[in-house]
């Protein structure tokens, strides 16, 4: 169960948003205020979502300490108890209607990553594609028991692609290998 402390500008508003909160099996008002203090409610470390005529002006600009999720007045109550599991979950929450009118909201192309050439050591040797395969894995933390499951070779053959690695990238570590292959542009993160 989530409790829900219900913020509101009125007493209809908040009936309203209350009543929505008691449909929803997972959410509960926990109780009732009227008038905006985002500050004690920050203090407090409690998320806060606004609802707001605006969201995407209202995003656009500074918001207050605290603000976890900005959503425009006419959401629909599955929206709201979204938005309140989201942050709750520890989410960012906004509206999709306002990813288009923010500028930071908006998807961006990912980067691709490049080295300069001069700053880029040349690969002691070029790694095979099934090594180029274990290398992703190892950039998402695989052990080489996981990496054998992953790839249905033996942990043998796991750790020998491994070794091998180490060794055509001069890494001394795991760690230090998967770097290496970001840098050569071997591993995509």
């Amino acid at each position: 169960m989530i409790d829900v402390l219900v913020e509101a500008s009125s007493p209809d508003l908040y009936a309203e948003i209350a009543d929505l909160l008691r449909d929803h099996s997972r959410l509960r008002p926990a109780f009732e205020s009227f008038g905006w203090n985002s500050a004690g409610w920050n203090a407090a470390g409690v998320p806060i979502i606004l609802l707001v005529e605006n969201s995407a002006l209202r995003i656009s600009e500074a918001l207050p300490p605290g603000v976890r999720a900005v959503l425009p007045r006419n959401v629909t109550p599955a929206e709201i108890a979204g938005a309140i599991e989201g942050v709750a979950a520890g989410l960012y929450v906004f509206h999709p209607s306002d990813v288009d009118s923010v500028p930071m909201l908006r998807p961006r192309e990912a980067p691709v990553a490049e080295v300069a050439p001069e700053l880029a050591e040349p690969l002691v040797e070029h790694l095979t594609p099934r090594e180029i395969e274990v290398l992703q894995l190892l950039s998402e933390g695989l052990g080489n028991k996981e990496i054998a499951s992953r790839l249905n070779i033996s942990e043998h053959t796991a750790k020998f692609h491994v070794a091998s690695i180490m060794g055509k990238l001069g890494a001394m570590s795991r760690t230090e290998a998967v770097t290496l292959g970001i840098r050569h542009g071997l591993v995509m993160i």
